[in-house]
C-alpha cells in the first residue's frame, strides 16, 4: 500500500520531478523499484499509447472511478464534475468495469488540457484517437473503441484508491498523488512516499547506462562492459 509524501511538495518541486522523469526509462525505474522491495507496481501489457507516437507520459496520478450503469442519455455530470478537479502536472487516471466502451474522446481531452493535465491512463477504452494525437495530448489505454459511455457506463467516485490491471499481480493500487510513468517499454505506478529516492535512483541508473553506451561504441565489450559495471 503506499502513502503520501512526509513533505509537501512545492508546485515548483512537482514539476521539477515531472520533468525529471521524462528522461528516465520505464525499464530503469522498474529495476530500482525492485531493488526497493516494490516488485510489483507495472501495469499490464495491454496498456499502449494512443496514438502509437503519443510520446512518454509522466504526471501525478488523479484518480477517476466509473461503473457500468444504464441511464438516459444526455451526459454523465459526475464525470464533467470529476475533471473539473484536474490540476497541472497530473495525470487522470480512470478506473472501473466498462468493458467494451470508452471512457472519454476528444472533448474531454481538450478540457483536461486546458486544466494543465499532462495525459491519461485508462484502464478501458478510448476513442478520438487520431484527435487525441492531434491535440498532443498523450493518453495510454487497454483498447480503443467508437461506443461511448453515455448510457452505459458512470463515473461514481475520483480522488479515491482505485485498483488497475497490473503485469505481475491481478490489480496495482494506485492513490491519489502516486506518480504514474510510460513510455515505449509499458506504465508504472510509483507510490507517492518514495518518488523522489526512486527518481534520484533511476537517474544514477540511467547514466550508468549512458556511459555503457559509449564506452561500447569507443570499442569496449561487452564481457568488458559487464566486468566493469556488473549487471544493469
Amino acid at each position: 500500500m503506499s502513502s503520501s509524501t512526509d513533505t509537501v511538495l512545492s508546485a515548483a518541486e512537482r514539476e521539477d520531478i515531472r520533468t525529471r522523469f521524462l528522461a528516465v526509462d520505464t525499464s530503469n525505474v522498474a529495476d530500482v523499484l525492485d531493488v526497493m522491495g516494490w516488485p510489483d507496481q507495472g501495469l499490464a501489457a495491454e496498456f499502449m499509447p494512443y496514438p502509437a507516437t503519443a510520446g512518454r507520459l509522466a504526471g501525478w496520478a488523479y484518480t477517476i472511478r466509473g461503473q457500468m450503469t444504464p441511464y438516459p442519455l444526455g451526459g454523465d455530470a459526475d464525470k464533467m464534475a470529476a475533471c473539473q478537479g484536474l490540476s497541472p502536472g497530473e495525470v487522470s487516471v480512470w478506473s472501473g468495469d466498462g468493458d467494451g466502451i470508452c471512457y472519454f474522446g476528444e472533448l474531454i481531452a481538450i478540457g483536461m488540457k486546458e486544466r494543465g493535465s499532462t495525459g491519461a491512463l485508462v484502464d478501458g477504452g478510448i476513442r478520438d484517437v487520431r484527435w487525441l494525437g492531434h491535440h498532443g495530448f498523450p493518453v495510454y489505454a487497454r483498447y480503443r473503441t467508437p461506443v461511448q459511455s453515455i448510457g452505459r457506463w458512470k463515473v461514481n467516485a475520483w480522488q479515491v484508491p482505485v485498483f488497475l490491471r497490473g503485469a505481475t499481480v491481478e490489480r496495482v493500487r494506485i492513490e491519489p498523488g502516486d506518480f504514474i510513468l510510460a513510455d515505449e517499454d509499458g506504465a508504472l505506478a510509483i507510490p507517492a512516499a518514495i518518488v523522489p529516492k526512486v527518481l534520484a535512483e533511476s537517474e544514477a541508473l540511467t547514466a550508468t547506462e549512458i556511459r555503457i553506451r559509449e564506452e561500447l561504441s569507443n570499442g569496449l565489450t561487452l564481457a568488458q562492459a559487464l566486468e566493469r559495471y556488473g549487471h544493469v
